[in-house]
C-alpha cells in the first residue's frame, strides 16, 4: 500500500525564495530511492504560511529506509556536502496511507 508523507515547514517571512531555490537545486535527489513514487513542493497561498513537502512512497518501509539513509543526509547538505542551517524555523511530519477505493 502506498503512503504519503508531508513535511509542513514553517518558513520565516522573506525566506520562501531561498527554500524554493534549495529544493530546485536538488530536485531529483530522491528520484532513485527504492519505492519513491513522487514529490511536490507546495507554496502557501492565502492565509496559510506553511510550505508542504509532499512525497509518495510504495511502502512505509521504503520511506523509512530513505529517511534513515545517507542519501537523505546528502540531499539536505550544501553543494560542498556539509550540513547547512535550515531555512525553516520548524516542521511537522504528517503520514497517511492511500486508501484504494
Amino acid at each position: 500500500m502506498s503512503i504519503v508523507v508531508i513535511n509542513a515547514l514553517s518558513v520565516p517571512e522573506g525566506q520562501g525564495e531561498e527554500l524554493e531555490a534549495r529544493f530546485a537545486a536538488r530536485k531529483h535527489a530522491v528520484d532513485t530511492a527504492e519505492g519513491f513514487e513522487g514529490f511536490n513542493l507546495l507554496r502557501p497561498t492565502g492565509d496559510n504560511t506553511q510550505y508542504f513537502v509532499y512525497t509518495q512512497w510504495a511502502s512505509r518501509e521504503d520511506y523509512e529506509n530513505w529517511r534513515d539513509s545517507r542519501d537523505n543526509a546528502a540531499a539536505h547538505a550544501s553543494e560542498d556536502g556539509k550540513p547547512r542551517k535550515p531555512v525553516a524555523s520548524g516542521s511537522d511530519l504528517l503520514e497517511f496511507d492511500i486508501v484504494e477505493l
